[in-house]
């Protein structure tokens, strides 16, 4: 039986220490030669070997594509959740490449929690079931229940679990009996036995026992790779022998086990350079050219007469019990392979890192992770054929917002994009990809003496700040991050990939600035940046015991300074027995101490200032403000935005007010003057151009965030900033653009998305007819 898997080959290393670096010689070598999987054996209590997992973890540090695993890792001697922690941290540390392969081992007598007794054979069996248990409770983040076993020879009562390794790591036990054999049915992800152990018509025998067993517990059989370790010697003449021989007499022995056993992977058992060698030249790819001409050219010989009966499809790509945490609604088995390869499921290991965002709990149904122009386009395609499920867009997943994730839907994602390149040095022009941050671009940025403003965060995405605006520190000298667009690459939601810029697509290039979220998911992005070098960064906090006075005078500082000067300014909630305080961030564009000091003075008269940190520094310094952590948000953000022009003494009075109720943990305001006002109104989609502030306000629906909002704020706004705006519906696409710019993107998106395939946003529905 021909179980339908990719032929693999590995390597058999013993785990000497002396002298140390030969085991890991050993491992290099395989890889140069192309093994996909390098093993050792588990046998802690040898003086003359290194622990083995210690050993892993160096081999996985000085390799860089070949998979590793203990070959078998011996669990009477590794309690399982430690084992457990130990391969999750070596598969993320290794960026998913390692597996796990168990034995029960001759030693339980040695666990304290069985009395010392030893094992009969069916103990063996049921405190290895446990054990895998135990394993893979502690790898299931996305349980949020506490962790409990009360096994007969395991007990766990509320452990943490993770981490979640980078990839499912599946499980092969190495086993002979067939109480052992049905284990493997029932839990395992792959059968490791060892040939020289085996009589002719074991593994026939062994196969159906675990088929069985996979069957009774209702599993594909096919999930079950079978893998066997094979020793012998090359020799030019051959005695006859099982892989005694040349190489062709390798080739003709091993074919049957791969065409009648099912073996997926063969591991060599050898110490040998020169075997590893041989084996990987001649024997591997002759393997690989045997079985596909014996498998026909149909490759799954579901169609070919001349292939041979005993063959299955391919094997599932994931298992029964990821399968069954699939959400209803969605084609998987319809997803193109490299999208597939790279797609994320609820069942799947690194779920938890990517289902939710920053501000936002998600729970989709699928993520899914180009890393090209062409595989976005076939993730809009199939997104297409999918009208009825939720469909998000992610590039950082900082968004405020939150509509980069969803529940039960198709979320594509474009972290995994996120190259840069220098274009054209002399006119500043760079090629920026969707899924970059910014602290990324700034770090890119800076050696050139460059900087793009980009919002307050280095942990947003390129991707959602460039299609909404852009209000960064930088903004009142260099306007806005759209300001500087020059060009994007998008693909639209037929699956077409345009490029847009003033020439080519000119109507998609005017939405793009402002609107991208509604009409494509932008890839790639060419901006024209500036030249900043050593700028003046100021933090300072104030005694706001006086809201609405400080408000109004860091309002008119602000519109009165230079346009070298950009400011936000942050205020919290009540804090009982404690004055409110005004946090002010400011960039000054000069590398002058004088001049620095000279645009903050006006502002130190405004309230008792109570903190300060004024330092010469530089943009990608300053953008050097986020960690490389996943987002775990859970429940649902609430913001509102609005845009506004100076702060009158009215804006100031109802904001005070507004703070005072608690109606919000977080008050923004931030400058969007100077250079942005010197783009006409109708060059962008971003029309709102008179505006001095935005304004936006996080809180939660217990604390009235959005109703106080629409009673005291609201009146103040001329507009509203999409990318802080979490509520949705006709009337925030209305204040976010005037009447003439909405119809002219609704007509734009009849004329490129008239099915709305692009909705899950602040949604500008098509032009009627």
């Amino acid at each position: 039986m021909h179980y339908g898997h990719e032929l693999e080959f590995g390597t058999f290393i013993t785990p000497t220490n002396d002298p140390p670096q030969a085991p890991v010689r050993l491992a290099e070598l395989s890889e140069a030669a192309g093994y996909d999987l390098v093993t050792f054996q588990d046998h802690p209590y040898q003086p003359r070997f290194h622990d083995t997992q210690t050993l892993l973890t160096w081999v996985a540090a000085r390799t860089g594509r070949i998979r590793l695993a203990a070959n078998v890792a011996n669990v009477p001697l590794r309690p399982p959740a430690v084992l457990a922690r130990s391969a999750a941290s070596i598969d993320l540390l290794s960026e998913g490449r390692f597996e796990l392969a168990l034995g029960a081992g001759g030693f339980w007598d040695a666990i304290e929690a069985m009395g010392g007794r030893r094992l009969t054979p069916g103990q063996a069996v049921d405190a290895l079931s446990e054990a895998i248990d135990v394993i893979r409770g502690v790898w299931d983040q996305g349980e949020r229940a506490r962790f409990q076993l009360d096994g007969d020879y395991y007990r766990i009562d509320g452990a943490k679990r993770g981490p979640a390794p980078a990839h499912n790591i599946p499980i092969w036990i190495g086993a002979l009996k067939p109480r052992m054999l049905r284990l493997i049915g029932r839990k395992g992800d792959g059968w490791l036995p060892s040939l020289a152990y085996l009589q002719p018509g074991d593994l026939a025998r062994a196969n159906t026992t675990i088929d069985e067993a996979a069957a009774a517990a209702g599993r594909d059989p096919r999930e079950i790779r079978r893998l066997l370790n094979v020793g012998g010697h090359f020799s030019a003449g051959g005695r006859g022998g099982m892989l005694d021989g040349p190489a062709e007499q390798w080739v003709e022995q091993l074919l049957p086990l791969v065409l009648d056993d099912g073996v997926g992977t063969f591991i060599l058992a050898s110490d040998d350079p020169g075997t590893i060698r041989h084996f990987a030249a001649e024997v591997a790819p002759g393997l690989r050219e045997a079985v596909a001409r014996e498998l026909g050219t149909s490759g799954s010989g579901a169609s070919d007469a001349t292939a041979p009966t005993s063959l299955v499809g391919a094997a599932p790509s994931r298992s029964t019990t990821v399968r069954a945490k699939r959400r209803d609604g969605i084609d998987y088995d319809a997803l193109p392979a490299p999208l597939a390869a790279r797609a994320v499921e609820p069942g799947d290991a690194g779920y938890a890192r990517v289902k939710s965002t920053y501000l936002r709990g998600g729970a989709p149904g699928l993520v899914l992770q180009p890393t090209t122009a062409a595989e976005v386009a076939d993730a809009v395609r199939f997104a297409g054929r999918h009208p009825e499920v939720p469909f998000g867009v992610r590039s950082g997943g900082h968004g405020i917002s939150g509509r980069s994730t969803n529940d039960g839907g198709i979320v594509v994602d474009l972290s995994r994009m996120h190259g840069m390149t220098v274009l054209d040095e002399a006119s500043r022009l760079v090629r920026i990809e969707a899924g970059a941050r910014w602290k990324d671009v700034a770090a890119f940025l800076a050696p050139h003496g460059w900087a793009l403003s980009s919002g307050d965060y280095g942990g947003v995405g390129v991707g959602g700040l460039a299609t909404a605006g852009g209000i960064g520190y930088l903004a009142r000298e260099h306007g806005l991050t759209i300001d500087h667009l020059r060009a994007a690459e998008l693909v639209l939601a037929d699956g077409s990939i345009v490029r847009a810029d003033a020439t080519e697509h000119p109507e998609l290039f005017w939405a793009v600035r402002g609107a991208g979220a509604n009409f494509g998911i932008v890839t790639a992005f060419e901006f024209e940046v500036d030249e900043v070098g050593v700028v003046g960064f100021a933090q300072l906090a104030f005694d706001a015991s006086d809201r609405a006075g400080f408000l109004e005078a860091w309002g008119r500082w602000v519109v009165e300074s230079p346009r070298d000067v950009t400011s936000f300014l942050i205020m919290g909630g009540v804090r009982p027995g404690q004055p409110p305080v005004a946090n002010v961030m400011t960039m000054i564009d000069s590398d002058d101490p004088d001049t620095v000091l000279e645009r903050l003075q006006p502002l130190a008269d405004a309230a008792p200032l109570i903190g300060q940190d004024v330092r010469l520094t530089t943009y990608d310094a300053v953008m050097a403000n986020a960690g490389d952590e996943s987002h775990g948000a859970e429940g649902e953000p609430t913001s509102r935005s609005g845009l506004i022009g100076p702060v009158t003494p009215e804006f100031a009075r109802d904001a005070a007010r507004y703070l005072d109720e608690g109606a919000s943990y977080f008050f923004q305001l931030r400058a969007v003057g100077g250079a942005v006002h010197d783009v006409p109104a109708d060059a962008t989609a971003f029309a709102h151009r008179a505006s001095e502030f935005s304004v936006v306000a996080f809180g939660s629906s217990a604390m009235r965030t959005s109703e106080r909002w629409d009673e005291l704020i609201a009146p103040h706004t001329e507009g509203a900033y999409l990318s802080f705006e979490t509520t949705q519906g006709d009337a925030t696409v209305a204040a976010a653009f005037p009447s003439a710019t909405l119809a002219r993107l609704r007509a734009l998106k009849a004329a490129v998305d008239p099915g709305n395939l692009f909705r899950d946003n602040a949604n500008i529905a098509p032009a009627a007819g």
